[in-house]
């Protein structure tokens, strides 16, 4: 890139990518390898701080960044020391003086003109994702589709938070304000890196706070897109900051006396953490952690939609997926027929270069990640499972991609609920099929778990799926479907998954705090 484009900012806002974009827009589907998969490398800052791209002053620690699709490294990831950090914060602290002070519409206004800038790039940024990350592009796309709808629908909401009047004896009255928190820190993963940001920031900012985010070192790109379009829509300089890093960068935001809340994605172990680092600053915290939902098939159920169910609810993004059903049970009237069907349609799975538009499985995340779900395949088998279909290393037919982190989509049988693959959090493209008999049966095995994230029915039966439902442990439970996510609806898991919900107008909730306001209309009684 020019001089001016290495330092960034708003002005020069596209990735090293954009000569690249008007030929991936004329890419045939019939194509058997995207001009932009091995292409791609980045010389930019990842830092983002008052307004405009920077490297860190301190940290010193780089971590190469991989591009899934085919091993390369595309750019080397600068870790921010406990200097940025603060830097970063303190930016956020001056925007949020002006931004706290504006009116809701005013907010409203910003993210509008966000939503309509996503909107505007959609095919640019989830190019970025796919390529960082390794999902279809066609996933990516939902992704970024959802991204600005979530901007829109915190904007609706912007202009109408407000308290309540509360009538008191004697003409007193009493309100109540809701008012933002202030610098709010979110920590995002690698599975889904521009959502998350955007169900992050959306109801942040909407209540008046600032925010540092920090993605994950694995996926650091695409969000620095929506750094620089919040500056680009009018949104105060230094409201919406990056910083990027591992857990040191993370611990030195936990630990920062001027940080207000912590929203964080990711494991059980690190959630732990931080709910430990926020705990001696009595931050609040939300956590949306792990998960190892249930999907129950009943076999009055609509069987093709249930198949689609499954699908769904294990190999979207390479079954990288916290909410992913992947203890299927399945009434033993139809288990068969069903897992022939699921076996039959996991087979045509196409896996392979994430940018082709008849992709359906690109590659996942990492090698150390790719081995780590090889190996839980192996125990599998070494404790009784049975392979049906998949599991294997795939390497593409291309030479481009052949060092690319790709695996064959995996169907487990014969699985009881005592394995490993059943009881603990896979996060790749592993089903496992377990068979059951009686409605209540299912429902205790289902709720056998640390875990409560989600959970699914299929059944034509309304009155049983709204029963099972209820007696699910899970936070976010589907009738029919899966794994669908409208920006409306609150999401959130139990137990182990975490507490606090993104989305909807409960996240509202946690991310501003209510003043409640006494007057008295009258003189003071006074007891002394």
């Amino acid at each position: 890139l020019p001089a001016p484009c290495r330092r960034g900012g708003a002005r020069c806002r596209p990735m090293v990518l954009a000569f690249l974009l008007p030929r991936l827009c004329r890419l045939q589907p019939c194509l058997a390898m995207s001009t932009a998969t091995g292409t791609f490398s980045l010389q930019q800052p990842l830092n983002y701080r008052a307004g405009g791209r920077v490297e860190p002053v301190d940290g010193g620690q780089t971590e190469d960044v991989y591009e899934p699709a085919t091993g390369r490294v595309i750019t080397k990831l600068l870790c921010s020391g406990e200097k940025e950090v603060d830097l970063a914060v303190q930016s956020a602290k001056a925007a949020f003086q002006t931004w706290s002070r504006t009116s809701g519409m005013e907010r409203c206004r910003v993210l509008l003109e966000a939503a309509r800038l996503i909107r505007e790039r959609r095919d640019e940024i989830a190019t970025l994702e796919t390529i960082n990350n390794g999902k279809s592009i066609l996933e990516a796309r939902v992704d970024i589709d959802i991204s600005w709808q979530c901007l829109e629908y915190y904007a609706g909401l912007a202009g109408s938070l407000a308290g309540e009047h509360i009538q008191l004896p004697g003409g007193s009255f009493g309100y109540t304000r809701r008012e933002p928190l202030g610098v709010c820190v979110g920590i995002g993963a690698w599975n889904y890196p521009f959502q998350i940001a955007c169900w992050k920031s959306a109801p942040a900012l909407a209540c008046g706070n600032a925010m540092v985010f920090k993605p994950s070192p694995f996926t650091p790109i695409s969000v620095l897109k929506l750094a620089e379009i919040f500056t680009e829509a009018g949104a105060p300089k230094g409201l919406f900051n990056v910083v990027q890093g591992g857990v040191a960068t993370g611990q030195f935001l936990c630990h920062h006396p001027d940080v207000a809340k912590i929203s964080f994605t990711g494991s059980v172990p690190t959630g732990v953490k931080i709910m430990e680092m926020a705990a001696k600053g009595i931050k609040p915290v939300t956590l949306e952690l792990g998960g190892k939902s249930p999907l129950i098939i009943f076999s009055d159920c609509s069987l093709e939609n249930a198949v689609n169910g499954a699908l769904m609810a294990n190999f979207l993004t390479q079954g990288e997926v916290c909410c992913n059903g992947t203890r299927v049970f399945v009434e033993r009237k139809i288990l068969d027929t069903f897992t022939k069907e699921v076996v039959k349609r996991t087979q045509k799975i196409k896996v392979g270069d994430p940018l082709q538009e008849d992709t359906r499985m690109g590659a996942l995340i990492n090698r150390p990640h790719l081995e780590r779900v090889q190996r839980f395949i192996k125990q599998a088998k070494e404790q009784g499972a049975q392979v049906l279909c998949g599991g294997d290393l795939y390497v593409p037919d291309d030479p481009k991609l052949k060092n690319g982190f790709y695996m064959q989509p995996c169907v487990l049988g014969n699985c009881r609920d005592d394995m490993t693959c059943v009881q603990e959090e896979i996060f790749g493209p592993v089903m496992s099929i377990l068979p059951f008999d009686t409605e209540e049966e299912v429902v205790e095995r289902a709720n056998n778990t640390k875990f409560g994230l989600a959970g699914g029915v299929f059944t034509r039966d309304i009155q049983k799926a709204h029963r099972v439902v209820a007696a699910l442990k899970a936070g976010m439970c589907f009738i029919n479907n899966y794994n669908i996510s409208p920006v409306e609806l609150p999401f959130g898991g139990y137990k182990s998954s975490g507490f606090g919900r993104e989305n909807g107008r409960a996240a509202i909730e946690y991310y501003s705090q209510l003043k409640t306001v006494c007057v008295e209309m009258g003189d003071v009684e006074s007891v002394f």
